[in-house]
């Protein structure tokens, strides 16, 4: 065994045993409980309807506006497109927020009602935990939707103008096609982000018609201390995750489009009221998306230099947490992608992913269930927040890595083995020159999500070791908004800050 397999096997028995290993920990200890409540079968009946109903509306949503995006060609597509998978590193926390300061009680729309004589809305409770989900996952539902749209050839929109196809035909036999193929597994991923939420359902959530099985681990865990129910609960929490990516996998339906020329799409089905419809529905999309950002700019602003020097610590806090987890993601993926592209097998690569089904919350009981007997957890706080961070980014670091090798031995590997070429010369020559950009956008991914992330550290933090998400979260539960619009402002830039040093850096002088 050389020592390249040597660490992928260690890596792969790290990620193993820190998935399966913490859920065997909270198994031992459910054993111990009852039975379950009404209230927590009432959480798991809401987080399944929940997370179905906010797909459902995600993809409902994502639909026209994928077709306009596919259809129009304007100055700034691109630049709209990219900004598609902004929600996707913007941290859970700061994006609560805008949406409070936009559907609150003393938000935008509320405002513009009650100038009409109309009661001012809502925002919490089971309807801000599915638009909240909803403002995350519509645009990652856009983004694989139209994905769909500019995999149809040119050539299938070429013949179907030449034989005089009508708008409704096209769509029935061109596009209604493709979105069977793409809408079963963007559903699927989008439910099962929404099954594993929790910062969403923490902040908007609660009560005995909004928790759902996150929340309700965390107060079993939190506020009553039972283990052994929260260990149950994550339990059923898990098999739902695990449940879901298994029906994900199985329902996939590969691509029946055929190939074309590579040829720019052109559109023969067109009208006025086509492109007005395309406008508004992208102009609509955009201002969905825009505005709770600008909020939050707008309303924190004003304060982010009179912020108390607790919220700096948090912040110091989390970048170190965030860098950490970066690191450590790629101590483990890096590993893995060469075992998997060595040994040619995509169930070492799979296994890389299995983080995906499970929730940060299960790994965190675990965790806590395992180290309780011999150390205070709060103590342990951070290095575990950024090792539970590194496992959730483990999979989208395998999805940017793994490929990107592969491609890399497929077409200089024969030569490299020609050149005696192996171990350390290998990765420092071969594999790192030609691996930045994938590394880079992995590393900025990874630290941008672990920087807004509210689930373990709110499990194991006390008032010493908080980082800022958890400091926001703390500030909104005082009421004081104005330090949380400053906190949640910092919070953005930080994370963006972060996701653009490591993407930037990974650009620079980078092999093509």
């Amino acid at each position: 065994m050389n020592r390249a397999t040597t660490l992928g096997v260690i890596a792969l028995g790290v990620v193993v045993c820190l998935t399966f290993g913490t859920l065997a920990a909270v198994a031992l200890r459910a054993d111990a409980v009852a039975r379950l409540g009404p209230a927590d079968w009432a959480a798991v009946r809401f987080t399944l309807w929940q997370a179905a109903l906010s797909a459902a509306l995600s993809i409902l949503l994502a639909i026209p506006v994928a077709r306009a995006l596919a259809r129009r060609r304007f100055p700034g597509r691109t630049v709209l497109v990219t900004l598609l998978g902004a929600p996707f590193i913007l941290p859970v926390i700061v994006a609560v927020l805008g949406l409070i300061a936009v559907f609150g009680r003393s938000g935008v729309v509320s405002t513009v009602l009650g100038a009409f004589g109309a009661e001012p809305v809502s925002i919490y409770g089971y309807h801000g935990v599915i638009l909240a989900h909803v403002f995350f996952n519509f645009p990652l539902a856009t983004r694989l939707i139209l994905q769909g749209w500019l995999s149809i050839p040119a050539e299938r929109f070429r013949l179907a103008a030449s034989l005089g196809l009508r708008p409704h035909d096209i769509a029935r036999m061109l596009e209604r096609p493709m979105l069977r193929e793409v809408v079963p597994g963007a559903a699927l991923v989008i439910f099962l982000i929404c099954l594993t939420s929790f910062a969403v359902a923490l902040t908007l959530g609660g009560g005995p018609r909004a928790t759902t099985v996150e929340l309700a681990i965390y107060e079993a865990f939190r506020f009553d201390f039972d283990l052994g129910r929260a260990a149950l609960l994550a339990l059923i929490q898990f098999a739902l995750g695990a449940g879901a990516a298994l029906i994900a996998f199985w329902v996939a339906i590969p691509g029946d489009m055929g190939a074309g020329l590579d040829r720019a799409i052109r559109r023969w089905d067109d009208s006025v009221l086509h492109r007005t419809r395309d406008v508004l529905v992208v102009g609509l999309a955009m201002l969905f998306l825009a505005l709770p950002l600008a909020m939050v700019v707008v309303n924190g602003l004003p304060g982010v230099l009179s912020l108390p020097v607790q919220v700096y610590a948090a912040a110091l806090r989390s970048i170190l947490v965030a860098l950490g987890s970066a690191g450590l993601t790629l101590i483990l993926a890096l590993p893995i992608a060469v075992y998997a592209v060595q040994r040619r097998s995509r169930l070492i690569e799979g296994l890389g992913y299995i983080t995906i089904a499970a929730s940060p919350l299960v790994i965190g009981t675990g965790l806590f269930i395992i180290t309780f007997p011999f150390i205070k957890p709060s103590n342990l706080a951070l290095p575990i927040t950024a090792l539970v961070n590194a496992a959730m980014s483990l999979p989208f670091t395998l999805r940017a890595l793994v490929p990107a090798l592969a491609a890399t031995e497929a077409n200089f590997g024969a030569l490299a083995d020609g050149l005696g070429m192996h171990g350390l010369a290998r990765l420092r020559y071969l594999w790192l020159p030609r691996l930045r950009r994938p590394i880079g956008f992995a590393l900025g991914l990874a630290g941008a999500l672990s920087m807004g992330d509210l689930g373990v550290i709110a499990m194991f933090a006390d008032t010493h070791n908080a980082t800022l998400p958890l400091q926001l979260f703390r500030l909104m539960g005082a009421y004081r908004m104005e330090d949380a619009a400053a906190a949640g402002l910092l919070l953005l830039l930080l994370s963006l800050s972060i996701f653009w040093i490591f993407d930037r850096g990974g650009r620079v002088n980078a092999v093509r």
